[in-house]
Formats: C-alpha cells, sequence, structure tokens
C-alpha cells in the first residue's frame, strides 16, 4: 500500500546583483527628482518647507531621498541573498518602514499644511 504525499519544496531562486543595483539606482534618481519637485510644487502653492524655524530646500529632498533609497537598495541586497521570500519581507519591511518615517512629520513644529506635505514626500 503506497501513500500519497502533498510536499512543496521551495527553493530560493538566487536574485542576480547587477539588475537589481541597475534598478535600485535609477529608481533613486528617479525617486529624488521626484521628492524634490513635490516640495517645490508645494512651496510654488505656498505651502512653507520650514521646520522648527528652519527652511528645507527642495534639494535637501532630493539628496535625502537618494541616501536613504540607497539604504534601501543595500537591504534588497541583503534580502536577496539571505532571504527566503526576499521580495515579500522587502516590501512587508518597506511599508513599515514608510509608516515609522511619518512619525516625525507628525511631531515636528511646523504648520499642518507643511506636515501633510512632508508626508506626501515621504509617501512619494
Amino acid at each position: 500500500m503506497s501513500v500519497a504525499t502533498n510536499t512543496t519544496t521551495t527553493v530560493a531562486t538566487p536574485v542576480a546583483a547587477k539588475p537589481l543595483i541597475i534598478g535600485g539606482l535609477t529608481a533613486a534618481i528617479v525617486a529624488g527628482a521626484a521628492t524634490a519637485a513635490v516640495a517645490a510644487a508645494g512651496e510654488l502653492a505656498g505651502i512653507s518647507l520650514a521646520v522648527g524655524g528652519a527652511p528645507i530646500p527642495a534639494s535637501g529632498f532630493a539628496v535625502l531621498t537618494v541616501v536613504f533609497s540607497v539604504v534601501g537598495l543595500v537591504l534588497a541586497l541583503v534580502l536577496a541573498r539571505w532571504a527566503g521570500r526576499p521580495r515579500t519581507v522587502f516590501v512587508r519591511t518597506t511599508i513599515v518602514l514608510t509608516a515609522l518615517s511619518l512619525v516625525p512629520d507628525v511631531l515636528v513644529d511646523a504648520s499642518a499644511a507643511t506636515k501633510m506635505l512632508l508626508m506626501l514626500t515621504h509617501v512619494v
């Protein structure tokens, strides 16, 4: 008598690093430009970019976006190498980190419109 078993084996397929790096760096540059554009558009619409009395230049949004996008790229590379389901882990991690990035925007010393603009740039 034979017993049939239904087992599924998941094999992690290694992700090539070069396309991930090229795509990640391209996305970082596009995201930097997008956040700077959103900040500049908000400023043109009359929303102050001053936080705690100090203005944030639109270029500052681009720089920080690129820096943290590169951090995200490093995270993606690490997960691609060692996680069983890297895409799922990456998406869940970035959703949590994006939500956490909104907390300082709520607490900062700025107008409500500025806080909303800051939160919008984090989501962009």
